[in-house]
């Protein structure tokens, strides 16, 4: 995986418990898999959202820490962080959007959306 911040072990955590990521129908479905999706949540006129508890917490656990690898950086991560704590979010709720974004990157070359990436239906052809 070419994302800053990701180690060798992070990139087999992903890797090895995603198993086959063309198997998500899209990006949120991936990161509603691994917790990186948001879940809304309000009261009255404030509309928020909150951390995911949910899902696979090994991949969620290999994101975090190249989400706080990269925030520690000058790269891009930092810069995001930065702009969303500007903008009024705390700094969990920044980490968080970190995340979902680096989730979001790391399942870009396998997505079923992406013309490179193989048909399931050509790999496993039928037996006569």
């Amino acid at each position: 995986m070419a994302i800053p911040g990701c180690g060798v072990l992070g990139a087999a955590v992903i890797i090895g418990e995603a198993a086959d990521a063309t198997r998500f129908a899209s990006k949120a479905a991936f990161a509603r898999s691994n917790g990186t999706a948001p879940i809304p949540v309000w009261s009255g006129d404030k509309v928020r959202v909150r951390l995911n508890r949910g899902g696979n917490r090994t991949v969620n656990h290999a994101l975090h820490m190249i989400a706080v690898t990269q925030v520690r950086g000058d790269g891009e991560g930092a810069t995001y962080f930065t702009k969303q704590l500007t903008a009024g979010k705390t700094k969990t709720e920044a980490l968080r959007l970190l995340r979902r974004r680096i989730s979001t990157v790391s399942t870009g070359p396998c997505s079923p959306t992406n013309p490179t990436s193989a048909n399931p239906s050509t790999r496993y052809p039928r037996r006569p």
